[in-house]
C-alpha cells in the first residue's frame, strides 16, 4: 500500500481555500488566505492555480485574480442566466468614449487623466467620472510630478464586466505602424 497522505492533504487544502473564498466578502490576497488557514504561501499559490484550472470553462463559478487578490465569481458565460434569475437588467452599455478610455487605462495602468487625454486627444473628465461611478476604475495614488495628478487603474468590477479572470486575459496590445513612427519636423533639415 502506498501512502496518499500528501495527496489527501493537498485536496483538503484546496477545499479549505475554496470554502474561504466562497465566504469572503472581498477579494483576498495569498498572504491573507495562508494566514487564515495556517497554510504556507507556496501551498496557497499552488492550490489557487489548481482551482483556476478546475474552474476553467467547466463550472458555473470562476476564480478571478486582480492585483494579487482572488475571489470566486459566477462564470461569465452564465451572466444572462444570473441576470434573469436575479431580475437584473442587462449590464449597462458603455459609450464609445467609455470603452476607449477603459482600454487605455487597462493597457497603460496606472495612468493619469492628462496621460489619458494625451492619448485620446480630448478631455476625459466626464468619462472618468462615469467609469469611477460604475466601479470599473479606481484611484490608486498620485504621481510625484507637478500638481500630483491622480493615477487610475482598473477595478475588480472591470474584470467582472468583461468576463475576465485576470488582466493577463486581455488580448495583446498591437501598435499600429503609424503610432511607432516618430513625427518628423519639417522645419529642420536632415
Amino acid at each position: 500500500m502506498t501512502d496518499n497522505s500528501p495527496d489527501i492533504e493537498q485536496k483538503n487544502d484546496l477545499a479549505r481555500i475554496e470554502a474561504l473564498l466562497f465566504v469572503a466578502s472581498a477579494p483576498a490576497t495569498v498572504t491573507q488566505i495562508g494566514e487564515a488557514l495556517s497554510i504556507p504561501i507556496k501551498t496557497v499559490e499552488t492550490a489557487l492555480i489548481e482551482l483556476q484550472k478546475e474552474y476553467e470553462n467547466k463550472r458555473g463559478i470562476a476564480l478571478q485574480e486582480h492585483n494579487g487578490r482572488y475571489q470566486l465569481t459566477t462564470a461569465p458565460n452564465f451572466a444572462k442566466d444570473i441576470e434573469k434569475f436575479l431580475g437584473i437588467e442587462s449590464t449597462a452599455r458603455l459609450s464609445r468614449a467609455g470603452v476607449e478610455t477603459l482600454a487605455i487605462i487597462a493597457y497603460k495602468q496606472p495612468i493619469t487623466r492628462p496621460g489619458i487625454d494625451s492619448i485620446r486627444g480630448v478631455s476625459s473628465d466626464g468619462v472618468i467620472k462615469s467609469l469611477l461611478s460604475k466601479g470599473l476604475i479606481q484611484e490608486v495614488g498620485r504621481t510625484d510630478g507637478p500638481g500630483r495628478p491622480i493615477l487610475f487603474s482598473t477595478a475588480v468590477e472591470f474584470l467582472q464586466h468583461f468576463g475576465l479572470n485576470s488582466l493577463e486575459q486581455l488580448p495583446p496590445y498591437e501598435v499600429a505602424e503609424s503610432e511607432n513612427e516618430q513625427p518628423r519636423n519639417s522645419l529642420l533639415k536632415d
